[in-house]
């Protein structure tokens, strides 16, 4: 059976000052019609698992471990007695929501996963979190970004970049050595490729990315659930 990808978009709704704002996460189903693995469980378990359908689920994997990615973990794992991975790196942040359990695996640099005859390649690109990782399928020609790099280009917590620098060499490192055809699939907003990311490049290592007024916020739902819950995290905790 041919192995497909499929986004399930998950939302919840958060109070900043007074004002209710919609919040929408990605959640990446990878498989066939027997087997799956999840990514990024967010949220809603009851959606995700309805998408997953009677194929059994045979890992839930976890980019990184803040808090509005990680909430419908334990529940669409358990259904199908599947294992969790996690960088061991990012267990701090994975205890801010289940301070009971620890994730199954501890996930490393050049660590391998299998389903419906592709494998999953983990590719190190903290910045965000420390142990932020991104999940190549070059079966697929898809790479599974987290919050490392979105469509409109690195990602954020709480509006801000708690290590630019790392996030950057992550990004030039690892992912802009990926073929240009390689969809870019984040844990936030529309997919893009790495073709139409990679010329950007530049512009942010010069500092384009913090230099600056910032833009006006834009309607719509928040691409940040971290800083509309109103989370503080130290990133530099081990």
């Amino acid at each position: 059976m041919t192995a497909r990808i499929e986004r399930v978009v998950t939302e919840g709704v958060v109070d900043v000052d007074g004002v209710e704002h919609k919040v929408e996460n990605n959640t990446w189903i990878l498989g066939d019609d027997e087997d799956a693995i999840v990514i990024d469980p967010a949220r809603d378990a009851e959606k995700i698992l309805e998408k997953v359908g009677e194929r059994e689920v045979l890992a839930v994997i976890c980019t990184h471990g803040l808090p509005d990615h990680v909430g419908a973990a334990i529940e669409v794992a358990a259904r199908d007695e599947a294992v969790i991975a996690l960088h061991p790196k990012d267990r701090p942040l994975w205890r801010l929501t289940w301070p009971d359990t620890w994730p199954d695996i501890d996930m490393e640099d050049d660590g391998l996963f299998e389903v419906a005859g592709v494998q999953l390649e983990v590719m190190s690109t903290p910045g965000i979190s420390q142990g932020g990782v991104s999940l190549y399928c070059e079966g697929l020609d898809a790479v599974f970004t987290g919050k490392t790099l979105q469509a409109d280009g690195p990602g954020r917590i709480g509006g801000e970049y708690p290590a630019l620098a790392d996030q950057l060499t992550a990004i030039g490192g690892r992912l802009f050595t990926l073929p240009h055809r390689t969809r870019v699939l984040p844990a936030h907003g529309e997919e893009s490729t790495v073709g139409d990311l990679e010329p950007q490049f530049d512009a942010w290592l010069s500092g384009s990315l913090t230099r600056g007024p910032e833009a006006p916020e834009e309607e719509g739902p928040l691409t940040d659930g971290t800083r509309a819950a109103g989370i503080r995290l130290n990133l530099r905790d081990e």
